[in-house]
């Protein structure tokens, strides 16, 4: 007797002869206040790293979308730059950026951290989450960080400011949670031919995704000494004749002091950023890279066109 292989997951399910479940396919954004944890649930509702994950705010700064399957569902999750008050013109921009993606969606997904609660910043989204008619998730972060009875009266409280068509309760760092949300948006999605192949997991060029790896790297080694307008920008991806690539890219800082602190005394900091950085690339490529890092100074790069331009974001008029 041979074994029938099971279908996979992320296949519609049934015999060869039965007919498939209709593909349903839609977008997501993904919205909240910095650091409440949405590049982390984008890459756990994909299965991987699509999006950069740093404890420094606003790392997020142009929209990452995300390709998630559940059954015949293909959902395009739209990681948004978080949502605060914009002081300065990278800022703005980078707000502007969210409340686009979510405007442009078919459903909302709301982020909250639970353990800060209701705060200023989480105040100004619900106030104007009414302005988008598009359904509404409201999902709780961090939930194995507080007391129940607590997280309860959080969701309760959230529920009375603004009505959510479902409230879910998660771990998006530690998985818990994230099948009943991603099975949720799966069947919200309307019925439709998938955009994108079945093997793909995010519509952002490798160049790109390359660069925000090592820009994550960069953050995760210099948490507390460097600025986060610093930029890494990918300037060759060359396929080599054994098939790996040759990558190079520029880390962009502000000052000649942090270019001085992101190389390290005799390139230790550099070092250890590429080599972090190289591993993560070569995973989202799947081939060998050799990955060779720049530091230079460019001043005032945040008030030039075309770097938000690199960046997917709209130049901001005015100071």
């Amino acid at each position: 007797m041979t074994d029938t292989p099971a279908p996979h997951d992320d296949e519609p399910q049934g015999s060869p002869d039965a007919p498939r479940e209709p593909t349903r396919c839609g977008f997501v954004a993904l919205i909240g206040a910095p650091n409440a944890g949405k590049s982390t649930l984008i890459n756990a509702l994909v299965g991987a790293k699509v999006s950069i994950v740093s404890r420094k705010v606003q790392t997020t700064r142009a929209l990452v979308r995300g390709i998630a399957l559940q059954g015949a569902a293909q959902i395009i999750v739209v990681d948004t730059p978080g949502i605060f008050a914009p002081k300065r013109r990278l800022d703005r921009a980078m707000v502007t950026s969210a409340w686009g993606g979510a405007g442009d969606a078919d459903a909302v997904a709301l982020l909250v951290d639970a353990r800060k609660g209701v705060d200023e910043e989480v105040e100004a989204i619900l106030a104007k989450l009414g302005e988008l008619k598009r359904p509404k998730l409201l999902i709780l972060n961090k939930i194995d960080m507080i007391d129940r009875t607590r997280l309860l009266g959080l969701a309760q409280d959230i529920n009375a400011r603004h009505p959510f068509k479902e409230t879910y309760m998660i771990s998006a760092l530690k998985g818990d949670g994230v099948d009943k949300v991603r099975e949720s948006l799966g069947a919200m999605m309307a019925p439709g031919p998938w955009l994108y192949p079945e093997d793909q997991i995010s519509d952002a060029p490798l160049r790109i995704l390359a660069a925000e790896i090592t820009r994550e790297k960069l953050f995760e080694r210099l948490h507390d000494e460097l600025p986060y307008e610093s930029t890494v920008e990918t300037d060759q991806w060359k396929v080599m004749k054994d098939g790996s690539a040759r990558v190079e890219q520029t880390i962009f800082v502000a000052r000649e002091s942090q270019r001085k602190i992101v190389l390290g005394k005799g390139g230790q900091t550099i070092r250890a950023i590429g080599e972090m950085s190289r591993k993560d690339i070569a995973e989202a490529a799947e081939v060998k890279v050799h990955l060779f890092l720049f530091v230079k100074v460019r001043e005032n790069w945040a008030d030039d066109p075309e770097r938000y331009r690199e960046m997917g974001l709209e130049f901001p008029r005015g100071g």
